[in-house]
């Protein structure tokens, strides 16, 4: 198979779709790798990396995308690269096609295969391809909340792990998932004060065994939320629904509760967010004030850490690229029910519910288009 790795475009993603070992391991299979120039510069690959590893380097994204019959990225397809997709290609790469229509009609009116990272899911549920970002995300979530509580960046000038004579932070992780576990791991190892809250009591269980004293587990409710909120320092909404958008947990009314300089960090916002007043904001542009709480809105969390990121990413996606290069996509998602459930949308139609339901769109049966 041809396979193409665009440089990403979006604002300050420094990631990119594969490593020069990840090359390595497709060229070893006889399929022939096409790497934009400099694609992986920002993550430590230079264009040099890839030769060696049998790449071929093309000047251009239009090339990448007009020689290739599998696209590699990290991020979705933005506005730029809409007109560059092609019928029948088959773009592999995070989407989170339910926190935004216009990619969604997109992606239907390019006739692309579009398989999504953030959907893939084994039997018991998990989600291999977003578990890596996750763990990213999440343990980012506190080195960014505990720089943000500074108060020259707006916070309340609160050290997150305290010092002898002075307590710590209150930290509130909404959603004891992969996210939710990294960020409280993170938090509990700097010494803050760390509750976690959520709704899957046999999850709870399991974190109050392993986790340390520090660290707190609560059953979550609008009640409990809202009367945390009034004393905790740093709230992390890591709240995710495979697929779909997350519920608001955290309402614009609720910021009257909280004391100034609180600080919000929400993981989900690329899928909508768990906090009814975060926007999706930049690493150049991190951060909004309303009613004096900070909103650490990032939708691209692990691009700042892009060399961690891209090797974490590629341990986990590789296995599965390879699968629809060997195969393609077809055969590989009728092999591979877990890869199959990354389909999100065939060839104009909508084949994943949760993206149909987004946007009141006509729902396509996955076994009709393979």
């Amino acid at each position: 198979m041809i396979i193409g790795i665009p440089k990403e475009i979006k604002t300050n993603e420094d990631r990119v779709g594969i490593t020069p070992a990840g090359v390595k391991a497709l060229e070893s299979k006889g399929h022939q790798v096409y790497v934009q120039s400099t694609a992986g510069i920002s993550s430590g690959f230079s264009d040099e990396k890839y030769i060696e590893a049998g790449a071929e380097i093309l000047p251009d994204i239009a090339s990448v995308y007009d020689i290739a019959e599998m696209i590699i990225k990290v991020k979705e397809p933005i506005e730029a690269e809409y007109g560059l997709v092609k019928e029948g290609q088959l773009i592999f790469t995070y989407f989170h096609f339910a926190s935004y229509e216009p990619l969604t009609k997109a992606m239907m009116d390019s006739g692309a295969v579009c398989l999504a990272y953030e959907t893939v899911e084994l039997p018991d549920r998990s989600l291999p391809l977003l578990i890596p970002m996750s763990e990213v995300a999440g343990r980012m979530a506190v080195q960014e909340g505990a720089k943000y509580l500074e108060k020259p960046m707006g916070g309340k000038g609160i050290l997150l792990g305290g010092v002898p004579g002075v307590p710590p932070a209150k930290v509130m992780i909404l959603g004891g998932g992969i996210v939710g576990t990294q960020a409280a791991k993170m938090a509990a190892g700097l010494g803050a004060d760390v509750t976690i809250l959520d709704i899957n009591l046999s999850r709870l269980r399991y974190l109050e065994d392993v986790m340390p004293d520090n660290i707190t587990t609560v059953y979550s409710n609008e009640y409990t939320i809202s009367k945390m909120i009034e004393y905790h320092d740093l709230i992390i909404g890591a709240v995710l629904i495979p697929g779909a958008k997350a519920p608001n947990l955290i309402t614009r009314d609720m910021l009257k509760q909280m004391n100034p300089g609180t600080v919000l960090v929400d993981v989900a916002v690329d899928q909508g967010g768990c906090i009814e007043t975060c926007r999706p904001t930049t690493h150049e542009d991190p951060i909004f004030f309303i009613d004096d709480i900070v909103h650490y809105c990032v939708a691209n969390m692990p691009g700042a850490v892009p060399y961690t990121s891209t090797t974490a990413l590629t341990n986990a996606t590789l296995q599965y690229a390879m699968q629809l290069a060997n195969s393609g996509w077809k055969t590989a998602c009728t092999n591979n029910p877990a890869l199959s459930k990354g389909l999100n949308i065939v060839n104009g139609k909508v084949v994943y519910n949760a993206v149909a339901e987004a946007f009141d769109l006509d729902y396509t049966d996955i076994k009709d288009v393979m």
